[in-house]
């Protein structure tokens, strides 16, 4: 779909951009998000497309997508087997993006599509990834709370100032999806993934707007285990902290030993009493099965991973033109 230049800007210098957005049970809102994605589009953009990915929606989703695509030249649709999770329905659309940029954005109309120019023109200026940062959020207490956490764990993990701003809506360069391509597992972080290919990230504020309709589908208990998810998954720091924790309760030991030796040697008798004999053994005891339990989770993913268990399977696309070699770009085979 190709759209005008702003007056003074020559066509040729505009990016085309491919926008994914991963749907779930939202017939009520693709509508207007896709026209109001086309309408800016239209002008910032050499040519677009609305990639949208239908995570196993229980509601006429896909029968609205369906029609969109059939009436607006540009709309895409993929659609999954089953509900895999926002991360895992965005890493489908990322590999059926055909576009020079890729641009992220949830399905709630909360990241104005009005935005994107912004992202945009910070990514013109040599960054790979940029997000886009609500400066005011329009969530809970809690949510807001787990929204910070995990941004301290991505931050971490990544080891990138920029992705203490993290969010949805992001866009980056397309061929940023080579530094992941062959990655196959269940278990999937888009901006960890994208921290694999580069280091030029940035933020910049942008609009939040209210829900209009319904609830969030981001728990406060889908966000933390997402967090822990790209703790155990995408970084050894756990395991890094399992042998700080061990070394430090040996310090500690050694202490207490030389407490109880040197005890005995001045005042001639050991320390009394079952309460300080049973505390240590708690101490220590708790500190192995901390260490264990990590060392668990860890080959529990090994496991998993071995399995071979895609990132979501594809049951079946519309939209696309015939021989778009990123069409067939995806974690499974159509169905």
């Amino acid at each position: 779909m190709t759209g005008s230049a702003p007056i003074g800007v020559d066509p040729a210098t505009l990016p085309t951009v491919s926008v994914v957005v991963p749907i779930y049970n939202s017939e009520r809102t693709i509508g207007r998000l896709v026209a109001r994605i086309s309408s800016v589009l239209a002008t910032v953009a050499r040519d677009h497309e609305i990639v949208l990915v239908d995570d196993g929606s229980g509601d006429g989703s896909w029968r609205v997508i369906e029609s969109l695509a059939r009436e607006r030249e540009g709309v895409r649709g993929v659609r999954l087997m089953r509900n895999y999770g926002q991360h895992n329905a965005l890493l489908a659309g990322i590999r059926s993006a055909s576009c020079d940029v890729v641009v992220t954005l949830d399905d709630d109309l909360q990241n104005p599509p009005e935005e994107i120019p912004k992202l945009l023109d910070t990514l013109a200026e040599g960054y790979d990834v940029v997000y886009g940062d609500a400066a005011s959020r329009q969530a809970s207490v809690w949510r807001r709370l787990a929204t910070r956490l995990t941004r301290w764990i991505l931050k971490n993990v990544m080891a990138e100032e920029a992705a203490a701003r993290a969010s949805a809506f992001r866009a980056f360069r397309t061929q940023m999806r080579e530094g992941f391509a062959g990655y196959r597992s269940g278990f999937v972080s888009i901006d960890v993934l994208l921290s694999w290919s580069t280091t030029r990230f940035a933020a910049v504020a942008v609009r939040h707007d209210p829900r209009e309709l319904g609830t969030s589908n981001y728990t406060l208990t889908k966000l933390l285990v997402h967090a822990i998810d790209m703790f155990t998954g995408f970084s050894t720091l756990p395991l890094r902290l399992a042998s700080i924790v061990g070394f430090g309760f040996t310090l500690f030991g050694i202490a207490v030993f030389a407490w109880v030796v040197g005890r005995y040697l001045v005042l001639g008798y050991s320390v009394p009493g079952f309460p300080f004999l049973a505390s240590a053994i708690a101490i220590f005891s708790g500190a192995q099965l901390f260490a264990i339990g990590i060392i668990g989770e860890y080959l529990a993913r090994m496991y998993v991973r071995s399995m071979g268990r895609p990132d979501s399977v594809v049951r079946s696309r519309v939209g696309f033109p015939p021989g778009v070699a990123g069409a067939a770009r995806s974690g499974g085979d159509d169905a």
